[in-house]
């Protein structure tokens, strides 16, 4: 093979390469935000739609198809603005050749325990509370519009924090590994039509944050003294405290990527 013939078969195999990337971040990207799903399913409609008009020769629904088509780009750069910077944002915070910090089990089982008893304390006063953990999508763009506090994870700050005459007691916490990265956090709330009117704003800006990254968000209402965890754009109501220290111990352990990346760091540093 000649040296032309390398580098043109080395920029086909890049040009897929980059493809499937593309596609790969979009797709989960589109997995983690309930928007970008019903957006999606509703091109597929309009997809389904124009190639019936075509074999059954309907004319005037696939001048209307064609026109929608024509104009699409425009009208959702324009109506999803918000979620396409958001999506730039993420891609350029992503860490595509770093590396996050795993806790230990004992790490993870200390800090959910100070998170669990400073809910029970909370619950006990008569105070609400929102907890987001964050897991592998960042939650940088949240964190610089807070009250960055970097302190470990105990359940006297946490108390201290959602305390009713505390200035930062209003809107939620996020929690990286097992750091308070800060407080009086907003969060977009829900805009699923489906979800019951009763919620208050903490479980509406809890399922909103959790249909955008696949954090997971803890709410102690104010009003009930209940618990409830939000993943994945569902919400479960009414959990008890065992309960939760469970779904969290689960819901935070390190993926079998990670495990396999830090051994072999722990490898390369003892060699």
């Amino acid at each position: 093979m000649t040296v032309d013939s390398i580098l043109d078969l080395t920029g086909k195999i890049l040009d897929v390469l980059l493809v499937w990337a593309l596609l790969y971040y979009a797709l989960k990207s589109l997995r983690k935000n309930v928007k970008m799903v019903l957006l999606f399913k509703g091109i597929l409609v309009i997809l389904v739609i124009k190639v019936i008009s075509y074999f059954l020769d309907l004319v005037t629904i696939g001048y209307i198809i064609d026109y929608i088509i024509e104009w699409a780009p425009f009208a959702l750069i324009v109506i999803f603005q918000p979620e396409i910077r958001d999506a730039l944002e993420q891609l350029g915070r992503t860490k595509l050749l770093g590396r996050r910090k795993t806790l230990s089990f004992s790490e993870r089982e200390r800090t959910i325990n100070e998170i669990v008893g400073a809910l029970d304390n909370l619950r006990k006063q008569k105070m609400g509370a929102l907890i987001v953990i964050e897991k592998d999508t960042s939650l940088a763009n949240y964190i610089t519009k807070s009250q960055k506090i970097y302190a470990e994870v105990t359940n006297p700050l946490l108390t201290a924090i959602f305390f009713v005459n505390n200035p930062l007691h209003d809107g939620g916490v996020i929690i990286q590994g097992d750091q308070i990265a800060c407080a009086n956090t907003v969060f977009p709330t829900s805009t699923n039509i489906n979800i019951s009117k009763r919620l208050g704003t903490r479980h509406r800006a809890a399922l909103g944050i959790s249909e955008q990254t696949d954090c997971i968000a803890i709410v102690l209402s104010e009003e009930t003294g209940r618990i409830s965890i939000a993943s994945g754009g569902k919400l479960i109501y009414n959990v008890s405290l065992d309960e939760l220290k469970v779904r969290l111990l689960e819901g935070t352990a390190p993926s079998k990527k990670l495990l396999v990346e830090d051994e072999e760091v722990n490898v390369h540093e003892e060699n």
